[in-house]
């Protein structure tokens, strides 16, 4: 008879046990698994699942038991114990094939690619998200996706020039908190940044903007690269679910010199934003400024360069957090 364990965080060899389980499936293990259910037959894993976050993560299920409940046993340890510590909203990311599978146990589709389908477990929650967000005056509706970490003259020139070309522009801040400034920080900083900004409608992005923090890579097939995978799904999240129910049109970035990553993002947006109706826009970098060479100057300690790099509203809160968290230093 199947018994089902758990553990929160998992060690030694249990963790390896796990690692060994998935690597059998295909599937690569993570250090981001918060909590972990595991189904044991005797001595044998014959399924497990995590949660990481907001994310259920690494589940699998072996031959032997699939069929018999057991992604089913796994998916309702992982949602009772998310209950226990107060998140009642949770993501997957899994196979295209697996849709009828997560489906049956509560969760509903948000967005599908040719690798990736990304499902929640409130069947009208992207619908009340976009509801609570703020309309901007009708017209050309513009968007710019940042994550402001932190709030810099850079950031603020992109906005003002994208604000200048659209009657309103929606400005979607990062909301998950795994930077250096948190996201309730980074959100108060661009709305102190913009305030004299009118055309402004400024967004906390929630959890559906996918990040590199959240984005499953343990499933995904050979050749394909996680950053690619990743941008494919953000973007058609946004560009067939965000974009139609604010009627935006036009999608603003920076040039990139300095992060291929974010250099790959953008020639991917240029890409695939057309297919949904929207259109590109990249904007010239001011002074080359970015968010990193601020991190750095409060890492050396020189806090003439960051006030060179940022707002004067702004420097204060930058200052007061990073005396706080790393002794004015990072």
């Amino acid at each position: 008879m199947a018994a089902l364990v758990a553990a929160a965080p998992l060690s030694g060899v249990q963790k390896e046990q796990v690692r060994a389980f998935l690597r059998a499936q295909g599937l690569t293990f993570g250090d981001d698994a918060e909590y972990t259910a595991l189904l044991y037959e005797g001595d044998a894993i014959v399924a497990t699942g995590s949660l990481c976050g907001q994310v259920l993560k690494y589940i699998a299920v072996s031959e032997l038991a699939q069929g018999e409940g057991a992604c089913a046993a796994i998916v309702s340890a992982l949602v009772q114990q998310a209950s226990r510590w107060g998140r009642s909203h949770l993501f997957l990311y899994t196979k295209p094939g697996n849709k009828a599978l997560f489906s049956s146990l509560g969760f509903y589709a948000l967005v599908q690619t040719a690798d990736i389908l990304m499902m929640e477990n409130r069947k009208l929650g992207l619908a009340s998200y976009l509801a609570s967000l703020e309309r901007g005056l009708p017209g050309t509706q513009g968007a710019v996706v940042a994550n402001c970490n932190p709030f810099t003259l850079g950031h603020r020139y992109l906005m003002e020039q994208a604000a200048g070309q659209v009657t309103a522009l929606h400005v979607f801040v990062v909301s998950e908190d795994t930077s250096f400034f948190p996201a309730a920080l980074r959100y108060e900083m661009v709305k102190k940044g913009t305030a004299d900004i009118p055309n402004i409608c400024l967004h906390q992005s929630e959890s559906y903007l996918v990040s590199a923090a959240t984005f499953p890579t343990y499933f995904l097939k050979d050749g394909v690269k996680p950053e690619l995978a990743q941008a494919d799904l953000d973007i058609a999240l946004f560009g067939a679910r965000i974009a139609p129910a604010l009627g935006i049109s036009l999608r603003f970035v920076g040039t990139e010199p300095f992060c291929e990553v974010t250099a790959q993002y953008n020639a991917r947006l240029r890409e695939q934003l057309p297919g949904y109706g929207i259109a590109l826009r990249e904007l010239p970098r001011k002074d080359n400024i970015s968010a990193s060479a601020v991190r750095a100057a409060i890492q050396a300690g020189d806090w003439e360069r960051v006030r060179q790099l940022t707002l004067p509203q702004i420097y204060d809160d930058i200052r007061s957090f990073a005396d706080a968290n790393t002794g004015g230093a990072r």
